[in-house]
């Protein structure tokens, strides 16, 4: 009989979840994309936030707002579907489907996006994206490689990049934009480029990905979103926890809860039974990103001395460092109190100090490090590492310098 009744419960699923044939609304209030791209090793974590985001929609979310998923099972194919409630059961309803989709460029991003602007109109778009991530850094730099793929320091030996320590030492793996190998990965102009051409702007867009929270990454996307949420920092494999904090996102999004919640999860998460408490996030608004570049030229035009580095808090375990946090260097760099206090104000009003949170200490490949001073997002201006060595290709280096 258990099993008659096992038998019956997943007939009666099938049924409830079957292919529905009725059209979509004109436009609906507000349509969230989980924009998940081929990004080799993170496929498992990326099934798991789609789930959790199942038990939102279980729960409830707002009237007339939808939740559409793009997912890439392999490098070549991709799925276009929503998931949404009916009559108490989570469904999935495909959308469209794609093959040898060129994920990585505008024109394949944009052609997503045109998909979801058609099929799922809204008032209003969203957006999450979960990959691995490198802040700025070219998709295909013009600096020697080795043959893994990784940067070659000045002594002509590999620098391991943070999936390589958690592949060779058994650590728990973090999150690039894009996968592990260059020819996965993708360049934020060209994200900034498919947008544009799609004409979708984003109310916000959430970089469930490793050190995207960079000032250099905000400048490229300041005309495309309202919102940027992103950590400085490494994200550990589990992503966003967005079963605990997906409802803040649908609908009326609620920043300072979305980055509480973020924080308060990271504080307990553990993996394979330890604790790893580790997670650092914020939500920047973009329209206060240029004024800021205009305060950053003056700081740059008067500076009269060089900064010790080591005193400067640093996102990364390099020992040339590649991300410091953004407010500590013009703190420390910037000589003019009166310039530093207005660059102090104008950081304030683009990341409140209610839309940023993080942990006390702070992951990287492996080693733990205290977080003396958080201002929610990074720079390269100052590194010296060989991987930034086209920062100054970067539109915020050009917008001030």
């Amino acid at each position: 009989m258990k099993r008659i009744a096992i038998l019956l419960w997943a007939l009666l699923l099938v049924v409830g979840c079957k292919k529905e044939e009725h059209p979509a609304p004109p436009a609906t209030e507000q349509t969230l994309l989980m924009y998940l791209p081929w990004s080799d090793n993170l496929t498992s974590f990326f099934l798991t936030n789609i789930e959790d985001m199942k038990r939102v929609i279980e729960q409830g979310i707002p009237e007339h707002c939808r939740v559409l998923v793009y997912f890439m099972s392999s490098s070549t194919d991709g799925r276009l579907f929503e998931i949404y409630d009916r009559k108490g059961i989570v469904c999935e309803r495909d959308l469209a489907t794609y093959k040898n989709i060129a994920f990585t460029t505008a024109e394949g991003i944009g052609e997503v996006l045109k998909d979801v602007k058609r099929l799922a109109p809204a008032k209003r778009y969203a957006m999450t994206i979960g990959s691995h991530g490198m802040a700025w850094l070219p998709a295909h730099p013009g600096q020697s490689l080795s043959a893994s793929g990784s940067m070659l320091t000045s002594d002509g030996t590999p620098e391991r990049e943070y999936w390589e320590h958690t592949a060779a030492d058994g650590l728990p793996l973090t999150r690039w934009f894009g996968g592990q190998s260059q020819n996965h990965r993708c360049d934020i102009a060209s994200l900034a480029t498919a947008l544009q051409e799609s004409e979708l702007h984003m109310e916000y867009i959430l970089f469930d990905n490793c050190y995207m929270s960079s000032i250099e990454v905000a400048y490229d996307l300041r005309q495309v979103a309202d919102y940027l949420i992103a950590s400085p920092c490494e994200i550990m494999n589990y992503g966003f926890p967005y079963a605990e904090v997906g409802g803040k996102m649908i609908g009326t999004p609620d920043y300072p809860a979305i980055c509480d919640g973020f924080v308060e999860f990271y504080n307990h998460y553990t993996y394979y039974n330890e604790a790893y408490p580790y997670g650092n996030i914020a939500a920047i608004k973009c329209s206060e990103i240029e004024p800021l570049a205009a305060l950053m030229k003056q700081i740059n035009a008067a500076a009269t001395h060089a900064v010790d580095l080591q005193t400067i808090q640093s996102f990364d375990y390099l020992s040339q460092h590649r991300f410091f946090d953004l407010g500590d260097y013009v703190a420390h760099y910037s000589a003019d109190e009166a310039l530093k206090a207005a660059f102090a104000a104008q950081l304030e009003r683009m990341i409140p100090s209610t839309h940023r949170g993080h942990t006390p200490k702070f992951y990287s490949s492996g080693y733990i490090f205290p977080m003396r001073s958080f201002s929610g997002i990074s720079t390269s201006d100052p590194s010296l590492n060989s991987a930034c060595a086209e920062k100054k290709q970067t539109a915020w280096w050009k917008a001030t310098h």
